[in-house]
Formats: structure tokens, C-alpha cells, sequence
């Protein structure tokens, strides 16, 4: 063999076992670093066991050790998130809701632990978003457009009838009298105020809390003054005359329940015991007053305790009325009328202002798209400004200049027009304000779809010698409401619901005296609003049937404006 000789004379090759200077060769120093023999390290053994539990989480998970420690995360916040959520609806008793909340956490941990589910670990997260913040409400909405909630109906059966007890107290005679001093286990001028009450008679101390009742307290756990007072107390801070001066209001309105109506302040110093003048009658259902014996009888249907000649009780509770709220829409003369006459404004405002703000804009996105016009792109930031401000501050800016004592309009043109105080004159101003804030919108759509137009059917136009016009009209046109339509479909549904415009400028005025919920300006959306936040008794259930209505008529107004839409899709066919 041709290296023969040399292999026999020494020249070994390196790391061949069994040859001096090799490791692990009997009577050759072990190599420092090599794991397992003398005075070596342990790090490349380390290195190994990390690698296995790496790959060993890799298979059971199917990722990274970061997409495991994110996974963890999500599951344990997920967890957490649920855990949380339920202890409220235990206590509120709300099974329903607790199996929901269960069955949503059962879903998360599935499809997260899950090595096949890898599209609905992307689609999960928006899916609860939109449960939680679109299909919740809106079920809630319909819900609610079916009972009679509102002022009067917030609560339940029990909650009116512990309000109209509470609400109806006197002092009698001989009812205990006690010496007071108030307290809290906080904050002394936020925290949950306390009664400590001290019977002259029998030395007796009480604790009083409205959610709890009074309960007795040990001397040994009170200081008192020589007037009987408590002036100190464990776990409590006793207020001083100046900190209960300032939380006066507090201290009028409470009331702490007891067998027979409940105990109130009078003045700084003393407390008495009031007894309830009407109280309920399981027997009957219904309400007694102690004093002339009158009753009301408990009327499920309303929601109302009802006396002799229909006489109601204010505290009533929330029940399900059906389709009424639907049906006084249509059938109450004067909520129909200005209904109706609201709906008529209501379309009338999002029509105009979508066309005017489409046509003026349009026509500058015509006048700045010209190539040979010099400073193109100041003009179009100066055209887009009123876009890029706050628009809730230009409302309030604009109803400002629109003031007819001082605003600038009037003293520019030198008028004395009533612009906010004259039906159609606030109108008007209204329209002029939804113009200046929309228009440049639209020039930026339409500067987007003229600047995407293919300019080889203008080149095929101006061959044939087709005009300007022409050329406007038969290709700008078309092609442009393709790509635009859909979105002046958008701008509809949002002007018709275009709260702000209307509430930061004219509040829906102006009103007529008779009526003074239903405003000349007034949207479906600030009507709606009014009814059930605004001056007045509130009528959710009312209200939520309203918006129900204006759902209905943006959904079908939407849906005919699509579909008509479609058509202009044969203009590239």
C-alpha cells in the first residue's frame, strides 16, 4: 500500500482509539471539558438535557419554547379572566351565564392544546371581540326593547317594594332615640359611612351599615365620652364635626334597615328610628298604609302597584310588555307623528348631505388632479385640513360662529339671523356644517379613483373625438361610481346615524313647546338618545325599540343601495 511505511513509523491518525494522545486511550490524561471524567465539565451534558426538554415540549406542543411560554399566557390569563367572571354570576345566581362563561373557557383551552385547530387559533380571538362587543349588545338591545325598563321599572319586584317601604317612613311615638357618631373603616372622606349608635336608656351600642343592618358591638371594643358618644373604635376612624360637615349629603340620605323601617340622622349627634307607614301584604300582594288603610293592588302586567281609580305607586318593576313599545310607534298619534317627522328629516339629511359633500368633493378632486396645475399638493392639504381636525371641537367651534348674538357669521355679513332658534334656519346650518367637515372624504376617494382610472380609455376617447364631456360622463362616471358607490353607501348609514352632528351643535333643537323630546333637528339617534338619557322620566325599553326601527331602515336602505351597486360592475364586462 502506498502510505504504508509512514502509518507504521508513527504518523497516526488523530482521534484513533487506542493511540497515545487520544481520549479515553488507558493511561492518556482525560481532555478538560469532556463530560464524565475527572476535573471535566458539566456544560455540554446541560446542553443536552436542554435540548431534549426543547425538543420534548416541540412535540407535545408543536412550537417554540417562546410560543409555548405565550401559549401559557394566554391560557393562564384566559383562566384567570374566567374564574374571575364567575364568582359575580354565583352570586347573582345567574347559571345561564356561568355555563356560558364555562363552555367559552372549555373552548379556548380545546382548540389552544389542540395541534390541529391552527386556523381557529387566529379566528378565536376576533370572534369573542366580536360576541363581546357587537352580537352581546345587540342581543341585549332586543331584549330590553321587550320589557318596560326605565326609571320606574329598574329593578325587580322585591327591589320596589323594599323602595316604596324605605321611602315611606315617619317617626312614631315611642321610637328609640340614640346618640350617633359616624364612622368609616376607609377613607374619611370617600370611604363607607357606619353609624354607631348608643342607647341612653340601656347603655346598648350598635353598628348600623346600609347593606348589613345594625348589629351589637362590645363595650370592650368602643371608647365612649361621658355624653355616651363613641369616639373611638377598632377597626373604624370616627369622623370629626368638620370631615361629616362635608360629607352632610351622605349623612341626610342614609338609612339603616331594621325589623320595622330603618334609622336616620338628625343632625350630627343623634339618630332616631323611623317606622315604615306602607308596607307589604304577601297575603294580598299588595301595598297597606298603616295609616288610612288605603291599598294597592300588585298589577304584573304594568309593573305597577294599583290603587282605587288606577292610582299608581312611582316604584315599579321591570316586566315583559311583548311588542308594545313596537306597536305605540305606530299607534300612539303623537309619538307617530313626530316620529314620522323625524324619519322624513332623518333621510332628508343623510341624503343631502352625502350627495353634497360627494359633488363637491368630486369636483375638487377634478380641479387639483389636473397635471399642468402648479402647487397640487399645497392645495390638497389645505383641502384636507377640516378632515384632519377633531371633528367634535369643529362642531362646537361652528355652533359658536353660528350664535346669532355674538357669533362671527352674523357679524361678518352683518345679519341678525336666528340660526340655531328658527327650525329651518338650524337646519340649514347644520347641512352647511356636515359640508364642510365631509367634503374632503370624498375628495380623497374620488382622488384615489381618478388617479386609479386607466388612461389608455381616455387615449382610445380622445382618438375617436369624443369630448370632455362626453368622456366625463360615459367612462369618468361609471368608472368611478364602482369603485365609489359602496362607500357613499357607508356614508349614508353613518350620516343617519350621525349623533354628534346634531348633539355638539343644535342638541336637536329647535323645540316646540309641547313637545320637548322631539326637536326640528333631531336624528332617530338623538331622539332615541333623549328618550332614554335625556330630561324626563327614562325609557329604555322605548328607547331600545326605537333603535331597533333605525337598524331596520339603515339595514334595508344599505341593502337596496348594494344591490343596485352591482349593476355598475357591468361596466367591465
Amino acid at each position: 500500500m502506498p502510505h504504508g511505511p509512514d502509518t507504521a513509523k508513527g504518523r497516526e491518525t488523530p482521534g484513533t482509539p487506542g493511540t497515545p494522545g487520544t481520549p479515553g486511550a488507558p493511561g492518556t490524561p482525560a481532555t478538560p471539558g469532556t463530560p464524565g471524567t475527572p476535573g471535566g465539565s458539566n456544560a455540554p451534558r446541560a446542553r443536552v438535557v436542554r435540548d431534549a426538554v426543547r425538543d420534548a415540549l416541540r412535540s407535545r406542543t408543536g412550537g417554540s419554547l417562546g410560543a409555548v411560554v405565550a401559549k401559557v399566557t394566554v391560557l393562564g390569563l384566559a383562566l384567570a379572566l374566567a374564574v374571575a367572571g364567575a364568582f359575580p354570576l354565583v352570586d347573582a345566581g345567574n347559571w345561564l351565564g356561568l355555563l356560558l362563561l364555562a363552555g367559552i373557557a372549555a373552548v379556548i383551552f380545546w382548540i389552544y392544546l389542540s395541534k390541529r385547530k391552527f386556523p381557529a387559533k387566529f379566528l378565536l380571538p376576533g370572534t369573542l371581540l366580536l360576541l363581546v362587543f357587537q352580537l352581546f349588545p345587540i342581543a341585549y338591545t332586543v331584549q330590553v326593547a321587550f320589557t318596560n325598563y326605565g326609571d320606574a321599572h329598574r329593578g325587580s319586584k322585591e327591589h320596589a317594594i323594599a323602595a316604596i317601604e324605605s321611602t315611606n317612613l315617619e317617626q312614631v311615638p315611642g321610637s328609640s332615640r340614640y346618640v350617633l357618631s359616624v364612622a368609616t373603616d376607609d377613607d374619611p372622606a370617600t370611604g363607607r359611612l357606619a353609624f354607631f349608635l348608643t342607647d341612653p336608656d340601656t347603655d346598648e351600642i350598635l353598628l348600623g351599615t346600609e347593606d348589613d343592618g345594625v348589629t351589637p358591638v362590645s363595650p370592650a371594643e368602643v371608647q365612649l365620652d361621658d355624653t355616651g358618644q363613641v369616639i373611638d373604635a377598632d377597626g373604624w376612624t370616627v369622623l370629626t364635626g368638620q370631615q361629616l360637615a362635608a360629607r352632610g349629603g351622605e349623612l341626610a340620605d342614609m338609612r339603616i334597615p331594621t325589623d320595622d323601617g330603618a334609622i336616620t340622622s338628625q343632625g350630627l349627634t343623634a339618630a332616631v328610628e323611623l317606622r315604615a307607614v306602607r308596607e307589604y301584604d304577601a297575603g294580598c300582594d299588595c301595598i297597606r298604609d298603616r295609616e288610612t288603610g288605603q291599598v294597592w293592588y300588585a298589577d304584573d302586567d304594568e309593573g305597577y302597584f294599583v290603587g282605587e281609580g288606577g292610582h299608581r305607586l312611582a316604584q315599579g318593576w321591570r316586566v315583559v310588555v311583548g311588542a308594545d313599545n313596537f306597536l305605540s310607534v305606530v299607534t300612539d298619534p303623537v309619538i307617530r307623528d313626530y316620529f314620522v317627522g323625524i324619519l322624513a328629516w332623518n333621510v332628508t339629511f343623510a341624503f343631502v348631505v352625502v350627495a353634497s359633500t360627494f359633488f363637491l368633493g368630486l369636483g375638487v378632486a377634478l380641479l387639483l388632479n389636473n397635471a399642468r396645475l402648479r402647487m397640487r399638493r399645497g392645495y390638497r392639504v389645505l383641502v384636507v385640513l377640516p378632515y384632519a381636525m377633531p371633528a367634535f371641537a369643529m362642531l362646537l367651534v361652528w355652533r359658536d360662529l353660528f350664535n346669532r348674538d355674538f357669533g362671527l357669521i352674523n357679524q361678518l355679513l352683518g345679519m341678525n339671523v336666528d340660526w340655531l332658534g328658527d327650525p329651518w334656519m338650524a337646519r340649514l346650518a347644520v347641512l352647511i356644517i356636515q359640508l364642510w367637515l365631509g367634503y374632503p372624504y370624498m375628495f380623497l376617494i374620488c382622488t384615489g379613483a381618478l388617479q386609479a382610472l386607466p388612461r389608455e380609455m381616455f387615449e382610445s376617447a380622445e382618438i375617436d373625438g369624443a369630448g370632455r364631456w362626453r368622456t366625463f360622463t360615459t367612462i369618468t362616471v361609471p368608472l368611478l361610481m364602482v369603485a365609489v358607490a359602496p362607500l357613499l353607501i357607508a356614508s349614508f348609514a353613518y350620516n343617519f346615524n350621525n349623533f354628534n352632528a346634531i348633539h355638539l351643535t343644535t342638541g336637536g333643537g329647535p323645540f316646540d313647546p309641547e313637545n320637548p323630546r322631539a326637536g326640528a333637528t333631531d336624528l332617530l339617534i338623538s331622539y332615541t338618545y333623549r328618550l332614554a338619557f335625556g330630561s324626563g322620566a327614562a325609557e329604555f325599553g322605548f328607547a331600545a325599540a326605537v333603535s331597533i326601527y333605525i337598524f331596520g331602515i339603515v339595514a334595508l336602505i344599505s341593502w337596496a343601495g348594494f344591490r343596485r351597486s352591482r349593476r355598475l360592475e357591468e361596466v367591465y364586462r
